[in-house]
């Protein structure tokens, strides 16, 4: 089963929290980095993940699960691992650096009609580093889990059909929450990820690249970082590779990359007659204010259609004849004007 369809939410769940902005070494919280998904050393709480999932079909499911987290070796940050497993009724034990070892297994059980329960455990056995040494270095940090099968099909957890509830129910997750991922509809992967997720997650499409914090707020940041002192981004220079990547890779992000950041529309419910580029006469209808009266008439291009919270479309158009037009294309207020469909006449 090819897990691709999943890497790219998979990923911001790995790195999640991994860097926090301003990105130097030297700021507090980089100094102590927190992660989800820890499982500490022996000894020490919370050392295992726990994952129940539902399959429905006939037959023998071809079931696999690939376990992810970072570990540190000899570097000053943690390596990526992956430990995959096929099977129903598997386990495993994986030797880590500096004497860590990860333990694994799969089980499964009947559920009920056509369907199975099927359990993936993680543990670190890792002994503790002792005499109070921090456990870091010593634990499973960011740990989750890719689900896939073939010959059936996950059931959901969030919203399970009627059938399905009272297994959801007995489903038992420790640590983390299994969601239906890749494509809306779809039914072969699961996300289990120790962040409360909904079904089928994504990432931001217009996102540019990791900044260690999966919320859409990549346009503030990658702002933010642009506007860090020499001295600020000469340490993130000289430091970690994950934080020179992300200077970078804002330092060259092209305007127009940058512009999709902002503003970005999810789901509008229905489909506009106007699109972006296209040309129209302002008709001002409310007379709410003096910009009603003194652009009655006036030529526009539509820079953007954008829907409000209560489902209401609002067209944002940029005057042709307006000396500061190139301000109205970067959505500049003063020169980007926003009417109801039916205040601006398209020109053909």
């Amino acid at each position: 089963m090819n897990f691709e369809a999943v890497e790219k939410i998979a990923r911001a769940v790995l790195y999640e929290g991994f860097m926090l902005y301003p990105y130097t070494a030297s700021s507090l919280k980089n100094q102590q980095r927190w992660n989800f998904g820890v499982l500490c050393p022996r000894g020490s709480e919370p050392n295992e993940m726990r994952t129940e999932v539902l399959v429905e079909g006939k037959g023998e499911p071809g079931f696999r699960a690939r376990v992810r987290f970072l570990w540190y070796g000899d570097g000053e940050e943690p390596d990526e691992h992956a430990i995959d497993l096929e099977g129903c009724e598997v386990s495993r034990e994986v030797p880590l650096p500096h004497g860590g070892v990860a333990k694994l297994e799969i089980s499964a059980e009947p559920a009920g009609a056509r369907l199975r329960r099927i359990s993936v455990r993680v543990r670190n056995d890792a002994a503790a580093p002792g005499d109070g040494a921090d456990d870091t270095r010593r634990s499973m940090l960011s740990t989750h889990t890719i689900l896939s099968v073939e010959n059936g099909a996950f059931v959901s957890l969030m919203d399970p059909p009627p059938e399905c509830r009272e297994a959801a129910k007995r489903c038992r997750n420790i640590g983390t929450w299994p969601v239906l991922a890749g494509a809306e509809g779809e039914r072969h992967l699961m996300l289990s990820s120790p962040i409360i997720l909904y079904d089928y997650p994504q990432v931001a499409p217009e996102s540019p690249g990791d900044l260690f914090d999966a919320t859409e707020i990549d346009e503030i940041l990658t702002l933010r970082i642009l506007t860090l002192s020499d001295s600020e981004k000469a340490e993130i220079r000289e430091g970690g590779t994950k934080a020179r990547e992300v200077l970078e890779r804002a330092e060259s992000l092209p305007p127009e990359h940058l512009m999709k950041l902002h503003g970005a529309v999810r789901g509008l419910k229905r489909a506009a007659p106007l699109e972006r580029g296209d040309r129209v006469r302002l008709r001002p209808r409310k007379c709410a204010d003096i910009f009603d009266i003194a652009l009655a008439g006036k030529i526009g291009t539509v820079e953007a259609v954008e829907e409000d919270y209560e489902g209401n479309l609002h067209v944002a158009v940029v005057l042709e004849d307006d000396p500061g037009r190139e301000l109205g294309l970067i959505g500049q207020p003063g020169h980007r004007f926003f009417f109801g469909l039916e205040e601006v006449e398209p020109l053909s």
